[in-house]
């Protein structure tokens, strides 16, 4: 973060290839979705989804270690602590190494039982067996992978993890279509070329990381300072865990909401379940610059703190609202004028354009302050105060979210499944900025490494 910029531009440089990064990232599932759903079939489709709970409870708790890690390689960068930002890197990818090695020896063994025990229907159970076979066999190398985002994004580099993200993208859909159709010269390998080319795809993202790193002399090249920190230590761990455990809670406990909510949404019928899907995934879309935003906030913040600059954090999260407000705010109005068409790209049906749209209407607008709730918490576990905001959304999941969305839904049908988001990102953001505002900016901030 160069001095001499204004903290806006900074936050403009940092969030930019950020957010086509998450772009890139959602595209890869929705079109790879896409290949197996038209070109071998619906049970193929079945067969990925059916997988996706067990690979994403994983991968969330690689999140999670992530973003422990990149508090404190934000805060040691911040201090010019070169060698301690390798010493901290080599922890977290030592232990996602051996998380990873673990998943991919026993879930490789017991993947039909483990797809049993998520109640996969019989007719896919070979289909998505395999296809969580070879997924979790890659398990190392996609850990390491997204780890590495994490890591690199604390030293403030996102543009290294949007040119890795964008080749190993590129590569696993021209590979999977490939795998699927036989243009390899194989007999075609059905579900299982999703996961084969994800697999390759990362392999080689992950072979570039490395080759591109070492050849810049990048802070966090795999060279021989950081090789001799690659060994188990305990204190050092512990801190990263403690930072990132809090963070995949969350993510687990956000999922299972939406479990939940789908649920109550299927008894609405099909049309309903497939507007709950079509919204989604814009919606999905619209919180990218606000997640990206709150992200930045948490790096920048680290990286002061580091510097012992904690005077600048108010400004760090004051330039961060308004550029959630400008950015998040820009990309919903866009949605809100064009919604019927953005959302004819999900749906033809009249009946259920209808019902999306307006259902769309709804809920858009709290992305806003969704973003805005995730940069005062993400302001506050820079320091490494990471269990009270989480808690605070956890409660705010769980007590507000679930319940509301029952209850609304008895009153006002599927329509008042969606009002409980609106009303659940407005108590976390009550929450969050009441905590931040009171309590945490009375806090003594110190460096955490």
């Amino acid at each position: 973060m160069p001095a001499e910029k204004p903290l806006w531009q900074a936050f403009l440089v940092f969030v930019a290839p950020m957010m086509v990064s998450n772009i890139l990232q959602s595209l890869f599932g929705t079109i790879n979705n896409i290949y197996l759903g038209q070109l071998i079939g619906v049970n193929a489709l079945a067969a990925a989804s059916a997988a996706f709970p067990l690979m994403f409870l994983f991968v969330a708790f690689v999140i999670g270690l992530g973003a422990g890690a990149s508090i404190l390689i934000g805060q040691a960068w911040g201090a010019g602590q070169r060698d301690k930002v390798k010493e901290i890197a080599a922890a977290a990818l030592l232990a996602t190494l051996v998380i990873g090695i673990t998943i991919s020896v026993f879930g490789g063994l017991f993947t039909r039982q483990l797809m049993i025990a998520l109640a996969t229907p019989a007719n896919i159970l070979d289909q998505a067996t395999d296809y969580a076979r070879i997924m979790m066999l890659g398990m190392p190398l996609t850990f390491a992978f997204l780890l590495s985002t994490s890591l690199l994004r604390g030293v403030g580099d996102t543009v290294t993890p949007l040119l890795g993200l964008a080749i190993s993208t590129v590569l696993g859909l021209i590979i999977t279509p490939a795998l699927i159709l036989g243009w390899t010269g194989l007999p075609p390998l059905g579900v299982t070329s999703a996961a084969i080319a994800s697999a390759i795809s990362t392999a080689v993202g992950m072979a570039w990381f490395v080759i591109h790193l070492i050849r810049r002399n990048h802070p966090l090249a795999p060279d021989a300072a950081m090789l001799r920190h690659l060994h188990v230590d305990l204190s050092l761990l512990g801190r990263i865990l403690r930072l990132g455990i809090p963070t995949a809670i969350q993510i687990v406990t956000m999922s299972l909401a939406e479990l939940a909510l789908l649920g109550i949404v299927n008894g609405f019928g099909s049309d309903a379940t497939a507007a709950y899907g079509a919204v989604n995934q814009v919606i999905g879309y619209a919180q990218f610059p606000a997640i990206s935003i709150a992200i930045s906030a948490s790096v920048f913040g680290a990286q002061a703190i580091g510097r012992g600059d904690v005077a600048r954090l108010g400004a760090i999260v004051r330039t961060a609202l308004l550029l959630n407000l400008v950015l998040t705010g820009g990309l919903v109005a866009l949605i809100y004028l064009f919604s019927r068409t953005v959302m004819g790209f999900f749906i033809t049906d009249t009946a259920v354009l209808d019902l999306s749209q307006h259902l769309l209407h709804i809920v858009l607008w709290s992305s806003i302050v969704f973003g805005m709730a995730g940069i005062f918490s993400g302001t506050m576990r820079a320091s490494g105060t990471v269990f009270v905001p989480t808690l605070l959304s956890v409660l705010a999941i769980a007590l507000i979210e679930v319940p509301s969305a029952i209850v609304l839904s008895r009153h006002f049908g599927v329509t008042g499944v969606w009002y409980a988001w609106p009303i659940t990102f407005c108590v976390m953001l009550l929450l969050q900025a009441s905590y931040y505002r009171f309590v945490w900016r009375k806090k003594t901030i110190t460096r955490l490494v």
